[in-house]
């Protein structure tokens, strides 16, 4: 019996839990949806960084990951050719895999 919810499978299937950290970044100087492509490409190229979410009409950049730094994503912004202008955390949240 699976030992992780026990669910009944015969293997030896275990859980792991993984925290994942997210920031949010204001972005100045969008205007289309090349800026999106252009921030999103670069942002997601930072070592640690899982996902990138851009909104056009906030100019708002949702980051999650771990490991990754105001630095390095004020970076990778720059080399699309925009400025950062704010950091701020939100709250962790969890993603749970099954291995």
């Amino acid at each position: 019996m699976c030992t992780a919810c026990a669910c009944g499978t015969q293997d030896s299937t275990s859980a792991q839990v993984e925290i994942t950290e997210g920031k949010v970044y204001t972005v100045s100087g969008m205007t289309c949806g090349h800026c999106v492509s252009s921030v999103s490409a670069e942002v997601e190229s930072v070592g640690g960084v899982t996902g990138v979410q851009v909104d056009l009409a906030t100019g708002l950049v949702t980051v999650s990951g771990t490991g990754f730094s105001d630095e390095e994503i004020r970076a990778a912004v720059d080399r699309a050719g925009y400025a950062l202008a704010d950091a701020s955390p939100v709250s962790a949240s969890r993603t749970i895999s099954v291995s």
